[in-house]
């Protein structure tokens, strides 16, 4: 069973930087993909990015340009720069793991951290 335990969340102000981390451990499939969700008070849950094994990634557009999505297979783990922080990416941020098997739907997430960004 694959386990995912995040890190690095915080207060900043407006225009700081933050940096995530999730290590994955367990039984990982060499192929896979990592990323992070975001959910702000009273609003769905969003993908932010992802990034398969083989190093493809995915930026929602309201982090293009500002956040950058890495990892470390070795390590199992995927971090989340995030530059030029805005009010707006205040929320909990949630690592996941998908694989092709579940057709890439997150099958794991890992238990949360709080992004708060202040004006």
């Amino acid at each position: 069973q694959v386990q995912l335990v995040e890190s690095g969340g915080g207060l900043v102000q407006a225009g700081g930087s933050l940096r995530l981390s999730c290590v994955a451990s367990g039984s990982i499939f060499r192929l896979n993909a990592m990323g992070w969700y975001r959910q702000a008070p009273g609003k769905q849950r969003e993908l932010v990015a992802s990034i398969f094994s083989t190093g493809t990634t995915n930026y929602a557009d309201s982090v293009k340009g500002r956040f950058t999505i890495s990892r470390d297979n070795a390590k199992n783990t995927v971090y989340l720069q995030m530059n030029s922080l805005k009010p707006e990416d205040t929320a909990v941020y949630y690592c996941y793991i998908s694989f092709p098997s579940d057709n890439w739907v997150p099958e794991r997430w890992g238990q949360g951290t709080q992004v708060t960004v202040s004006s």
